[in-house]
């Protein structure tokens, strides 16, 4: 449990920033960022899309609060999630009647 806590630890403010900024640059994917530093994806996905946010609402004439910022996030990832479950439909739906023929490739 010690490493767990020891990486958690570092994860500063200022590495995710760094880290999110290397991913915007296009220096890595979050894919690639996540596997290398023993991150989630999620976890990546989640540091970029409240930097993001962060940054937006710091632009702003009249910055938001807390809690509005976080009304904002929770508004985004709902409709993230709709776009994907939609998108999880259409896929459903050209599929049907077609049979299952797993990959054997190995990619």
């Amino acid at each position: 449990m010690g490493d767990n806590a020891d990486q958690v630890k570092r994860w500063t403010a200022k590495r995710k920033a760094a880290l999110v900024l290397s991913i915007l640059r296009g220096e890595a994917s979050v894919r690639e960022a996540a596997r290398k530093h023993g991150l989630t994806v999620a976890e990546v996905e989640d540091w970029k899309e409240k930097f993001l946010l962060a940054a937006e609402n710091a632009l702003r004439s009249r910055p938001k609060d807390e809690e509005a910022l976080k009304e904002e996030q929770i508004k985004r990832l709902k409709q993230k999630i709709g776009e994907l479950v939609l998108g999880i439909d259409i896929l459903k739906e050209a599929m049907k009647g077609r049979p299952f023929e797993p990959k054997t490739s190995d990619e």
